[in-house]
């Protein structure tokens, strides 16, 4: 199916299910994705099997400018937005600046729009790096992945480059003390000839004592919305997410809000 690249810096503002007037920030190069997953559903498509050359990223100093400049345009024109978002062509933490970006981020929205939030969303496989994590606690909502509670529907829907242990994950994860938010998508199809879905009642549990362990402020659910790389994968209709929803607050701590979208 068809995907697409953000071809800039500075992107939208577009209208986010979870997040409204979205401002986006890509970190990444904008002719290439570059993730440390490859995840099934991935509204950018599969990372690239061959790089030619080394992956080019905006520096520190481009993505300040950029994002400046169009902030002063929203003044302008009247049109500040609720959120300003670090998404884009893959994984916005892999970017070797990424600490003084959000710095950066956060002193211009401090300028311009007091009123906006800083928002990451981020696959949770570099919080192992203390500059990442001090990063992301700077930030007000700190969204962090985690796509199933097993570590073999993890893989096999999120699909991580290299090492991934969902036992460390949870641990690094715990680090927020509780100041995050959780995403997760729920999905159901086939790939490569294997059943790919996390809404089974074994992994929807499995999922839950995850979610107990992190212990978040908040947990997102969603499902597809978007083309995706892999074909043959079925949206989860937003009755059973609210079934899904309903189950899991039965079982976790009251303080912990969970979202459909």
């Amino acid at each position: 199916m068809a995907t697409f690249l953000f071809d800039k810096i500075i992107f939208g503002p577009i209208k986010s299910r979870r997040l409204g007037i979205s401002l986006g920030v890509n970190l990444l190069p904008v002719d290439q994705k570059l993730c440390s997953f490859d995840c099934v559903y991935c509204e950018c498509g599969w990372n690239p099997k061959q790089r030619k050359e080394k992956p080019v990223m905006p520096t520190a100093e481009l993505v300040k400018e950029k994002l400046e400049m169009q902030l002063q345009k929203m003044v302008a024109d009247n049109e500040l937005p609720d959120v300003i978002t670090f998404a884009g062509n893959g994984e916005p933490t892999l970017h070797p600046q990424f600490e003084s970006v959000i710095k950066d981020t956060i002193a211009l929205r401090d300028r311009y729009c007091p009123k906006a939030k800083v928002a990451v969303l981020s696959n949770s496989t570099r919080i192992e790096h203390d500059d990442v994590v001090e990063a992301l606690k700077l930030v007000d909502d700190n969204i962090m992945k985690l796509d199933g509670g097993t570590e073999e529907i993890i893989r096999a829907i999120d699909q991580p480059v290299g090492k991934f242990d969902l036992s460390k994950t949870i641990k690094l994860l715990q680090r927020f003390n509780g100041e995050m938010i959780l995403q997760t998508l729920f999905m159901r199809g086939v790939y490569n000839g294997t059943s790919v879905d996390n809404t089974t009642t074994e992994e929807v549990n499995a999922w839950i004592e995850c979610v107990k362990q992190i212990n978040p402020r908040q947990v997102m659910i969603y499902s597809l919305d978007r083309d995706t790389p892999a074909d043959n994968l079925i949206k989860v209709q937003k009755e059973e997410l609210e079934t899904i929803a309903s189950y899991a607050r039965e079982r976790v701590p009251d303080h912990i809000l969970i979202t459909v979208s």
